[in-house]
């Protein structure tokens, strides 16, 4: 490093390396059978020469987690909890996710971490209407929906600009909640080793995109009866699940209700195919009993003095109706 590159070229590159996914395993999902564990090759520590030595004992650095869009169903921090599983019916789910500062790899204390997803069959909370879903009891139809199938032939042309929104759940942009519940949604903050457990049920699947899960990542604000206030946002992202994990969970209630077109993990617009750094979970389950639940870990390496809210996330290859 030259005396004029000084210190910002060194944070520059250190903001280059990646993190390790992991983290010690949340509860053992059950007895017997075939215990499927799922990685990426991205997960293989790159910590060499003269970076060796300088991580904490067990963890590697890399590069920042990918940032992605928030989509049009986040709710603001007000449901301080871990187990957002309400009553929804699904394959119980276990997630422990791990903050660290990507530049020094130090575990982040007490950042309030933001989870939110839709359920087996494609529904989000405080969207009920807006949701697709996909079958097996879904969302609440808009009220004044037509009953009759439309009769006769169109003769006009179509005018004017196609409206946004469409197979990707609602459109990209930021809509106001259509009802009051709150499942499948909750924010705690890591505790001094940068860890955050919760307690869920495996996602579902909606047409236009790969089963996932979104997160945000708060810090410098204030944990309060009324949600987490203040500080600021330096992580929007999604977290991913194989292929292999899905069709699984597809196999058993209420997922094999779910009649919606899936969005494989390749076809997905949003998830850049770069393994962990890109949000891809590390998974847990017994292959022949995907119904006892599955754990799942990550670790997310963010940088604290950013400002990463998802508002203004773009990519050449995302729809408009990406969420």
């Amino acid at each position: 490093m030259t005396e004029a590159q000084g210190p910002l070229h060194k944070r520059d590159m250190t903001r280059r390396r990646a993190i390790v996914a992991g983290g010690a395993a949340v509860a053992a999902v059950g007895i017997g059978g075939a215990i499927v564990t799922t990685a990426s090759a991205s997960e293989e520590p790159a910590a060499k020469g003269k970076d060796k030595g300088k991580n904490p004992p067990g963890e590697a650095c890399y590069k920042l987690t990918a940032e992605t869009t928030e989509g049009p169903y986040y709710i603001d921090a007000d449901k301080i909890r871990r187990n957002i599983t309400e009553d929804k019916e699904g394959i119980p789910f276990a997630l422990r996710i791990k903050v660290i500062d990507a530049e020094s790899c130090k575990p982040l204390r007490h950042a309030a971490v933001d989870i939110w997803h839709c359920d087996a069959i494609g529904i989000y909370s405080g969207y009920e209407e807006a949701s697709q879903g996909g079958g097996g009891g879904g969302g609440t139809p808009p009220s004044g929906s037509p009953t009759d199938a439309p009769s006769g032939t169109p003769t006009d042309t179509p005018t004017g600009t196609p409206p946004t929104g469409g197979p990707g759940g609602g459109g990209g942009g930021k809509t106001d909640p259509t009802d009051e519940n709150r499942y499948l949604r909750g924010t705690w903050l890591t505790d001094r080793d940068g860890f955050v457990d919760f307690r869920t049920v495996f996602p579902g699947w909606y047409r236009g995109r790969a089963v996932h899960i979104h997160t945000k990542v708060h810090v410098g604000g204030t944990m309060t009866d009324a949600g987490y206030e203040g500080g600021h946002t330096c992580h929007t992202g999604q977290f991913f699940f194989d292929e292999a994990s899905v069709l699984a969970s597809a196999e058993v209630e209420p997922y094999a209700t779910n009649t919606a077109e899936r969005t494989t993990l390749t076809e997905d617009t949003i998830y850049d195919q770069s393994g962990v750094t890109g949000g891809l979970l590390r998974l847990r389950y017994d292959k022949a009993k995907i119904v006892r639940g599955v754990q799942a870990s990550i670790t997310v390496g963010v940088d604290p003095d950013d400002t990463q809210d998802g508002e203004d996330w773009t990519t050449s290859t995302a729809s408009p109706s990406a969420s």
